[in-house]
């Protein structure tokens, strides 16, 4: 029988701290050294207790570890973790070094103690067992790493006395890596580098592993956006084979193809995008038919046609997931070959589309649609502003058709909102760069019609295709398809969010959940103008359920459909792409071929969406630092944007950039947050702060690499 390798022994003085350190420093030794039978002496020699009282206390620890079932006694002197039933879950990390296990089938976390978490990194897919449970709360104890989402980190490498580490960004974001000399790569000591992990010892020490890129020192936009990207789980460079593999594709249209699909290169075709687009992978169409109806097509870039399932490229797509959009740069989801080049609706060129097609009556009514592999030759480039430009009134060569079009989508989005559906404004934050991409200013991009044009026709596009991709049990058809689903909201939080409103005087009357779309539209129009109310629509969609990739359809609340897939958008969404290969498959064989992994694929397209959210937030917290860095010291006006129990969060009138006055740092009062009526207020003085306050405050402090922006507010 061979001998088991124990972590390393205890350096720690005796544990004389208390019968609860020493039950800790007991299950850490066990949580090391998982499957472990161990006697009483080995966990004195482990822990380093020479004393006869701290041998003592250890057996006493052990025995009452073993009467509350976190211990089982093997034999006469050895002893092991309680195993319970093996369960499976995704652990987040918190920074201070616990965390939860979020399970699919269950709705309470589980807590994980930083000495139950074994070698687990946040992200990763662990093997656990619950060791406690108690009033519905359960804790339980990592027993194996089951994936890990990240391979590679990014940090900051320290060299010396012969010795490299790579020390991560935060133990959120990875754990110290140990890196052999000779795999340093050019790196050098200081520098930001992005380590990929080879070796994971068995004993849990730290890990070994080789540098793949040098970032620079640290203070440059290029390292911290990479390390943005890194510290998410996504890997920004391609793999050579998927490079080689795009490289490889022929850009040549041939005839055989052309006659393979519906040839609608003589129909009007114009593209609507941002004005710094490059991936166009969405066309409108527009003809007048005989009857006096119109035909509107909604096209799509054909990437399926270029990506072989189970391929290179294939295999990296569904490992990204999505694009990731930054504020200086884009994390494409497939090499620019394919997004910018090939697949890409560009003016004035032939490209293979998958279409939608509707013939709409003069009621704006969809009278019947088709849908199928095309080939098109869009006439005309359109950026939103200049669509935007023609809504309000300038003249254009296409004036007619664009209004046209847009009265049907007005339409459309009416009968949406009568339906139920919900009606969030949002803005979104976008910065002007110089040429070196430092940030100049910034401005609030609103969605004006010209947006709501676009959306409304990809809507269309995207509930069509889930209808179509629905099993019809009458004709005994049992595939499962790709939905993108919104639940219905939780009744508990929509009874929070009815006490929230009360607190400013408004009345939030939900009946039921089927009239709680339209109850709440009427709110928001109501109070659209008043400076709370950002932070009502922000406490509306936190009440919401997140959307999410499903193959179990259950309707998506906030559109008010009852079916809803995404297929307009595979340049940069790999559900999209299986959405096109499943109606490929239909249009083709009559039938849908099964795909087992389809939930899984639901899973972690649905994850990395999540990460791709949060890596834009992320930079845009990071450019809001930069473009308050050679200010420190001056005054700016803003508005209370936020409030919690540590500080007043601002938003600056100038430049729409957030920061934070530490309730602590306000010395003329002492603040307190009242949960109760959503203020911060002084004790001694009764003034308060609350959402939409106008304020005046002064920039302290301002920290790129925390993506920290310190605030003092200046009282009259």
């Amino acid at each position: 029988m061979s001998k088991k390798k124990f972590a390393k022994r205890s350096n720690s003085s005796s544990p004389t701290q208390g019968q609860e350190s020493v039950s800790r420093s007991i299950l850490t030794v066990f949580s090391k050294n998982p499957g472990a039978v161990l006697s009483h002496k080995q966990l004195c020699y482990l822990l380093n207790a020479q004393k006869p009282i701290d041998r003592q206390r250890i057996l006493d620890a052990v025995q009452r570890l073993v009467s509350k079932n976190r211990l089982e006694q093997v034999n006469a002197h050895s002893f092991s973790l309680k195993q319970g039933a093996l369960l499976e879950g995704t652990f987040e990390l918190n920074p201070k070094g616990f965390g939860f296990i979020r399970q699919d089938s269950q709705k309470n976390d589980v807590l994980v103690r930083e000495e139950n978490k074994g070698p687990a990194m946040d992200g990763d897919r662990v093997q656990f067992s619950v060791i406690h449970e108690r009033n519905g709360k359960r804790e339980g104890r990592i027993l194996n790493v089951l994936e890990r989402t990240r391979v590679q980190m990014v940090g900051t490498l320290n060299i010396k006395n012969d010795k490299a580490i790579l020390y991560p960004d935060s133990v959120k974001h990875g754990v110290p890596i140990q890196i052999p000399l000779e795999q340093l790569n050019g790196a050098r000591n200081g520098m930001r580098i992005v380590a990929k992990i080879d070796v994971w010892p068995e004993d849990h020490s730290m890990p070994i592993g080789e540098v793949v890129a040098t970032l620079g020192f640290p203070g440059s936009n290029d390292a911290e956006m990479i390390a943005i990207l890194v510290n998410q789980g996504f890997d920004p460079y391609f793999p050579e084979e998927v490079m080689v593999e795009a490289s490889s594709i022929s850009t040549v249209i041939t005839e055989e193809e052309i006659k393979a699909r519906k040839d609608v290169r003589n129909v009007l075709t114009f593209t609507i995008d941002p004005v710094d687009a490059k991936d166009f992978d969405d066309a409108l169409s527009y003809q007048e038919l005989e009857n006096g109806n119109l035909m509107i097509g909604v096209h799509i870039a054909d990437v399926g046609h270029y990506i072989r399932e189970g391929s290179p490229l294939d295999k990296e797509a569904l490992k990204r997931s999505n694009s990731v959009y930054l504020v200086d740069r884009v994390m494409p989801m497939l090499p620019e070959q394919l997004s910018n080049v090939l697949c890409s609706l560009r003016p004035n060129e032939d490209k293979l589309a998958f279409s939608v097609i509707f013939e709409f009556n003069a009621h704006g009514e969809v009278v019947q649609h088709w849908y199928g592999k095309t080939v098109i030759h869009s006439n005309r480039r359109f950026a939103y502003e200049e669509v935007q430009e023609v809504i309000e009134g300038k003249p254009d060569e296409l004036s007619s058709i664009i209004l046209r079009v847009n009265s049907i989508a007005k339409q459309m989005r009416a009968k949406r909102f009568k339906e139920g559906a919900l009606n969030i404004v949002s803005e979104e934050l976008r910065f002007v760069l110089s040429e070196k991409g430092d940030p100049t200013g910034t401005v609030l991009k609103t969605s004006k019609e010209a947006h709501q044009l676009i959306e409304e026709f990809m809507l269309l596009a995207n509930k069509t295709v889930a209808v179509e991709l629905t099993p019809q049990k009458e004709k005994g058809e049992t595939h499962s398809s790709i939905y993108r689903i919104h639940d219905l909201p939780d009744l508990e939080k929509l009874g929070l969010l009815h006490l929230f409103c009360e607190k400013f005087g408004l009345s939030l009357e939900i009946k039921d959940l089927k009239s709680a779309a339209k109850s709440i539209n009427s709110l928001l129009k109501s109070i659209e103008s008043e400076p709370f109310y950002p932070l009502i629509q922000s406490m509306v969609v936190r009440s919401m359920a997140k959307a999410v990739y499903s193959t179990q359809n259950i309707g998506h609340f906030g559109l008010a459909f009852k079916h809803y897939s995404h297929f307009t958008s595979p340049i940069r969404r790999y559900a999209d792409l299986i959405v096109h290969r499943q109606l490929f498959e239909k249009k083709q064989l009559g039938k849908i071929m099964p795909r087992p992994n389809l939930d899984e694929i639901c899973k972690k397209i649905s994850a990395n969406e999540r990460k791709a959210t949060e890596a834009e937030r992320e930079s845009t917290k990071y450019f809001q630092t930069l473009m308050l860095l050679d200010r420190i010291g001056e005054a700016f006006d803003g508005m209370v944007s936020g409030i919690s129990e540590y500080g007043i969060f601002v938003r600056l009138l100038e430049n729409h950039c957030e920061g934070m006055v530490a309730l602590q740092s306000i010395t003329s009062d002492r603040f307190s947050f009242d949960t109760e009526k959503h203020i911060v207020v002084g004790k001694k003085t009764g003034r308060f702060y609350t959402l939409g306050t106008p304020v005046r405050v002064r920039v302290e402090e301002v920290s790129p690499r925390k993506r920290q922006i310190d605030l003092s507010l200046l009282e009259d």
